[in-house]
């Protein structure tokens, strides 16, 4: 069969007129695309030739943030307390590594720590951003560095760099007020988010430390510095092969941070402590600089700049005498005996007379019990200076009631207890002074809301709910010592070259100077008087300078005796507070033993590192080498033993005492389970 076109033409020109159409018609589509490839190439290579080669350049270079090196901390002198140094680093970058775990295999190999570390580099190198090296270990030895070394070339995306870590030149010794860095964590991002702040890129660098405690945390928008940058040039793969260096800028290191610190005392507080738990803190009386603030014992804040071993941490964390806690800021105690000075000047201003005498014999009966003083046979007649001298219970359960407790509560709080201060160290606790208002406050039961006068016995003395800490004892001591400044703390001397304010630079005391003059005579009688409770152990030999202090035991809560027969977590608190000279007071001092046993430890510990303090000053220092007076050569004549004096202070005159019996016929019963009351065993201790 013939088949026949499906298409006819009927000549020769309408065929080739049907040609003629479809190549125009290619021809033209083609020509329009060639006009628009051409256009598109035209506005590639002339019109936008500067964004695309500026994106080109992107890809060559890329932009890498420098830390900072962080600003140094130093004391008076000028000694670092925190400062940085070199160190050799391993360090991994992900996108260069083929495989991370057969990289960290061999490294592990080379350094056996990285094994123990395994799971946080791993989630640390996938939390990094790209081409950013994650330090794998830090601190690396020569011996380590070169084996690294040695085996580079069998290790793709591993490299060993030295950088600058944060360093802890005394250890443990400003652990605590100094504090320490460590890696950026979630929370702190969330934190400074949470303030409303922008977030910083260098605080997503896997190297970057930002203050974590202590003066470090407090200051670390100071000390942490402005990030720099660095331009490089990189291959295909990623990999730095060149710098440019106008493009480049350098970081701007932190500000230097000088601090009231001294090196020398604060080192001999924590020398000794020993193994013993508690804090010490020496404040100029007149500047309220402090000189010295430790807790006992300490860590080593250089693990954190790495990061600290859980094992370490757990030590440290289960460890009854709690080093991780500062003591001087955040651990209170019942002050004890201490708190007397505070108690004679309420009595002071209600009006007691101090030449008033209350008949010591070993107790006083009040409402349904017996309130027991720390001598047994009891002291005698005591006016106000004998009963600060013997530190005698007697007298102020006798005579609290006189003051109240709200008047005393006012006059502890106007010497600079239950008080935070702003010395950039944070957690600080206030403590608790017991008023009627605290207790309506602290119990919701109507019946236990009331105030009863015997729980004013045990406020008197420094027990029952009462609680200070080191730094506010400090205070309180240096207030005294004073005599006309409300003087407060400060800590931080200067930020970079700018002083800061003061601690001298405030209002004047309520108290008027006779007031004062007795109890700081008082205080000179417990140092220097052979009877006094502190007169052994608070003996400076440093020429004439003499210290003026005050002795206290506290009863932790269920605790039994003073001594060191009994377990550790029984044992009474030791306390000592003091000034020198007494003549003219220079440097006052706090010192707790945490379950010390009985205050003659704190004593002794105070003397030592008050030897240190006033050895340091200049002024001390040209009075102690001072020859001492000829002994005179006359006649002896014996010393009337009711005139002591102190050479600057005099005690109030002493004529016309009335004698008082502690067993007054007719007192008003109380409730003997009065809320708060302190057990008849818990009386403070000299």
């Amino acid at each position: 069969m013939s088949h026949e076109p499906s298409i006819y033409f009927k000549d020769v020109n309408e065929r080739q007129g049907s040609f003629l159409r479809r190549t125009f018609l290619l021809g033209g589509a083609m020509a329009l695309g060639i006009g628009v490839l051409a256009g598109r190439l035209g506005q590639l290579q002339v019109i936008e030739r500067n964004r695309y080669a500026t994106l080109a350049s992107n890809n060559q270079f890329n932009f890498r943030l420098v830390p900072p090196p962080r600003g140094e901390i130093v004391d008076r002198e000028g000694t670092v307390l925190a400062g940085n140094r070199p160190s050799f680093r391993v360090l991994v970058v992900r996108d260069e590594t083929r495989d991370l775990d057969q990289t960290l295999d061999l490294l592990g190999r080379l350094l056996p720590d990285v094994n123990e570390r395994r799971r946080t580099i791993i989630r640390e190198v996938n939390a990094a951003p790209r081409f950013v090296p994650v330090p794998v270990k830090s601190d690396l030895n020569w011996e380590e560095f070169a084996r690294v070394n040695l085996y580079a070339n069998e290790l793709p995306g591993v490299m060993v760099d030295m950088n600058e870590a944060r360093y802890y030149p005394h250890g443990g010794v400003f652990a605590h007020v100094v504090g320490y860095v460590a890696k950026v964590a979630d929370t702190d991002v969330a934190a400074i988010r949470e303030r409303g702040e922008e977030v910083e890129q260098i605080l997503y660098h896997p190297g970057y430390r930002i203050g974590r405690q202590g003066i470090e945390r407090t200051l670390d928008g100071h000390l942490r510095g402005q990030a720099g940058g660095q331009r490089v040039e990189v291959d295909a793969r990623g990999r730095i092969v060149g710098e440019d260096q106008e493009g480049s800028r350098p970081p701007t290191p932190g500000r230097r941070v000088e601090l009231t610190l001294d090196a020398d005392v604060q080192a001999r507080a924590i020398e000794v402590f020993g193994d013993e738990s508690g804090s010490a803190v020496v404040m100029n009386i007149e500047t309220g600089d402090i000189v010295c603030m430790s807790s006992s014992p300490s860590f080593d804040p250089n693990l954190f700049v790495s990061g600290v071993p859980s094992r370490i941490y757990r030590e440290w964390a289960d460890y009854e005498r709690r080093p991780l806690l500062d003591k001087a800021l955040y651990g209170t105690f019942p002050p004890g005996s201490t708190f007397k000075m505070t108690t004679a000047l309420a009595l002071l201003d209600a009006g007691v007379n101090p030449a008033e005498r209350v008949n010591c014999s070993g107790g006083y009966f009040f409402g349904n019990r017996t309130f027991r003083c720390h001598r047994r046979g009891g002291h005698g007649p005591q006016n106000m200076h004998d009963a600060i001298k013997n530190s005698c219970n007697v007298y102020f359960y006798h005579m609290c009631n006189r003051a109240g407790v709200d008047r005393i509560a006012r006059v502890a709080e106007a010497l600079g207890l239950h008080q935070t201060y702003d010395i950039g160290v944070p957690n600080q606790r206030r403590g608790v002074m017991p008023s009627t208002e605290w207790k309506r406050q602290a119990y919701r039961d109507p019946a236990q809301q009331r105030w009863f006068p015997g729980e004013t016995l045990s406020v008197a003395i420094g027990q029952g709910a009462i609680e200070v800490n080191a730094l506010q004892l400090a205070v309180m001591t240096a207030r005294i010592a004073n005599g006309r400044k409300k003087v407060n703390p400060r800590i931080i001397k200067s930020i970079g070259g700018i002083e800061q304010p003061s601690g001298g630079d405030v209002p004047d005391m309520p108290f008027s100077q006779e007031h004062l003059d007795i109890v700081r005579t008082g205080m000179a009688a417990v140092a220097n008087d052979v009877s006094g409770t502190a007169y052994r152990a608070s003996q400076l030999h440093l020429g004439d300078i003499l210290m003026a202090g005050k002795t206290g035991t506290a009863q932790p809560r269920g605790g039994l005796r003073r001594g060191t027969t009994v377990g550790w977590p029984l044992r009474d608190h030791g306390l000592f507070v003091a000034f020198a000279p007494h003549d003219a007071p220079r440097y006052a001092i706090a010192v707790i033993v945490q379950h010390g046993g009985g205050s003659r430890l704190a004593a002794e510990k105070a003397r030592e590192i008050m030897r240190v303090a006033l050895l340091k000053d200049p002024d001390m220092r040209a009075r102690i080498e001072r020859p001492l007076p000829p002994e005179p050569t006359g006649p002896f004549e014996e010393e009337d033993p009711e005139a002591f004096s102190a050479p600057e202070f005099s005690p109030a005159p002493r004529v016309a005492e009335p004698t008082v019996s502690i067993n007054p016929p007719e007192i008003i019963s109380e409730p003997s389970a009065s809320p708060g009351a302190a057990p008849s065993a818990g009386d403070s201790q000299p």
